[in-house]
């Protein structure tokens, strides 16, 4: 006992030894953890990647061929009566393609928020095309049967698109949340026709004679540019000194003669300088 308690003593000495050549430290209140600050992860600067992406398209038709109509329908009664040229001919058409690009941009950084403009490009093919017809026949004008036949159809073909964006996020340890709002941009191959056929058979007893007219309009527009807008979500994830992960979906919105709609996911590699 008298061992136990001399041991004691002795290590209560030296712990008292300890303290009173430690220097001050501050008070901390609440927490053991309150006031210290955690390390951050600074993503302002110019970075770069690469990036896979898989999507799908839809591209709708249905007024695609209504321009190249009313061009071929232009001074004709029945088209001023019966409008022939805004006939639905044409439908929708899905269809999903798998591609590769790469991305640039900057960041500006204060605190957890950040702000930044980037430029990204894929490379993939989405094709669709359409076709239809319709038909019919009127009484008109006097003593006539008029008959309207027209056809339409379409085929577009985007190989390369991407957007220039402003994006906001919020850094949360080694993670980067974002979402991001912008212009779409890309390049199409649109080829269009349209065809119409007017029959009047006359039905009156004057002996007038019949007569047709037949017609149709191409418009091939070859690595055309078209853009519209575009937005999304994505998250960065930090690995190891500037090298990053990348996942992220973008929803563009092209406004050509064919109204298009592209959905992808993609998955990337970036470095940040």
């Amino acid at each position: 006992m008298r061992r136990f308690l001399l041991v004691a003593v002795m290590c209560g000495a030296a712990a008292g030894a300890q303290a009173a050549d430690m220097p001050d430290l501050p008070i901390l209140r609440g927490s053991f953890t309150d006031g210290l600050s955690r390390t951050s992860i600074n993503w302002s600067g110019v970075y770069v990647g690469g990036h896979v992406s898989h999507g799908a398209a839809d591209m709708d038709f249905t007024n695609s061929g209504q321009d190249l109509l009313a061009k071929l329908l232009n001074n004709l009664d029945l088209e001023s009566q019966f409008n022939i040229s805004q006939w639905p001919l044409l439908g929708k058409s899905h269809m999903q393609s798998s591609g590769y690009g790469g991305f640039v941009g900057y960041n500006f950084q204060w605190s957890e928020a950040l702000i930044g403009i980037e430029l990204n490009y894929t490379h993939g093919n989405f094709f669709g095309s359409n076709s239809g017809s319709q038909g019919r026949s009127f009484q008109y004008p006097t003593d006539y049967i008029s008959t309207a036949r027209v056809s339409s159809s379409a085929s577009m073909k985007i190989t390369d698109y991407g957007s220039l964006r402003v994006r906001g996020g919020y850094a949360i340890d080694s993670f980067l949340p974002y979402g991001f709002v912008g212009v779409a941009m890309g390049q199409a191959n649109i080829n269009r026709r349209a065809d119409a056929n007017i029959d009047y058979l006359y039905v009156g007893t004057n002996g007038l004679p019949n007569y047709s007219a037949a017609g149709f309009l191409t418009d091939n527009a070859n690595s055309k540019f078209i853009t519209g807008f575009a937005g999304g979500l994505g998250i960065d994830m930090m690995l190891y000194a500037g090298l990053f992960l990348r996942a992220e979906w973008e929803y563009l919105r092209f406004t050509s003669s064919v109204d298009t709609t592209v959905n992808t996911v993609r998955a990337g590699l970036g470095y940040k300088f």
